[in-house]
C-alpha cells in the first residue's frame, strides 16, 4: 500500500413518512465511503476499503428557543449498521442505536450524537473492542461565512482516551454545485478496517454540499 490515496463518500437520505406540519418524520439514509489506492499502479490500483452504512431514524423538529440566541432545531433517534462487506479476517461490522440533537444560532450549527452498540454473539463479533476506539458519542460544529463553511468535530471514549478529531473547509460553489474541499483527520477509525490504527491524513478535493 502507498500513503497517498483517494477517498470519496456518497450519502443520501429520503423521507418515508411525515406529519402534516412536517415536524415529525421517518427517514431512511445510506452512506458509502471508499478508500481507493488509485495512485498505486504497482498493485493495480485496488480499493483498499469500502464501508457501507444504512440507517433508519425518526426525526422531530421542536423549534424551541433555548436562550442565548440558540434554537433547538432537531432531535433524531434511530438505528444504523456499518460494515465493510469483507470475509474473515478482514471483516468489520457493528450495529448501533443512537440519539442526536442539533441547535443553531445565526450561521452556527452544533450537533451531538450518543450511541449504544448492539453486541452480537462473541463468536460472530469481528471487532469486540471497537467502542474503545470509536467511543460512545460525538459532537460537531459547522459555521457558514460568506459562502464558506468551516466544520470541526470529535468523538471518543473517555475511559480509554482514544478517539478522533476532524476539521474541514468547504468553499462557495465554483462550478454549478461543486465546492472546493479540504479535510484534516487525526485519530482512530477513519474507516472500519482502521478502527484501531491511529493516523493523521489531509486531503483536498470537491464536494456537492457542506455536510448539512
Amino acid at each position: 500500500l502507498s500513503a497517498p490515496e483517494a477517498k470519496f463518500q456518497i450519502s443520501f437520505k429520503g423521507r418515508l413518512w411525515t406529519t402534516d406540519d412536517r415536524r415529525w418524520g421517518v427517514w431512511a439514509a445510506y452512506t458509502q465511503q471508499n478508500q481507493w489506492q488509485v495512485y498505486n499502479g504497482d498493485v493495480s490500483r485496488p480499493f483498499r476499503e469500502t464501508n457501507y452504512m444504512p440507517e433508519l431514524l425518526v426525526s422531530y423538529r421542536p423549534d424551541v428557543d433555548i436562550g442565548g440566541g440558540f434554537r433547538w432545531g432537531v432531535v433524531n433517534a434511530g438505528y444504523n449498521h456499518q460494515s465493510n462487506g469483507r470475509a474473515d479476517v478482514l471483516s468489520r461490522s457493528w450495529d448501533r442505536i443512537f440519539a442526536e440533537f442539533g441547535v443553531e444560532r445565526d450561521s452556527l450549527m452544533i450537533t451531538g450524537r450518543l450511541w449504544y452498540r448492539l453486541k452480537p454473539d462473541a463468536s460472530d463479533d469481528d471487532n469486540p473492542d471497537i467502542t474503545d476506539y470509536y467511543g460512545s458519542g460525538a459532537i460537531a460544529a459547522l459555521y457558514r461565512w460568506r459562502g464558506n463553511s468551516f466544520s470541526i468535530g470529535g468523538r471518543g471514549n473517555l475511559r480509554t482516551g482514544k478517539g478522533a478529531v476532524q476539521a474541514a473547509w468547504t468553499s462557495p460553489p465554483f462550478l454549478g454545485p461543486l465546492r472546493g474541499y479540504v479535510q484534516v483527520f487525526s485519530g482512530y477509525g477513519e474507516s472500519l478496517i482502521d478502527y484501531n490504527w491511529k493516523q493523521t491524513t489531509i486531503g483536498a478535493g470537491v464536494a456537492l454540499s457542506d455536510g448539512l
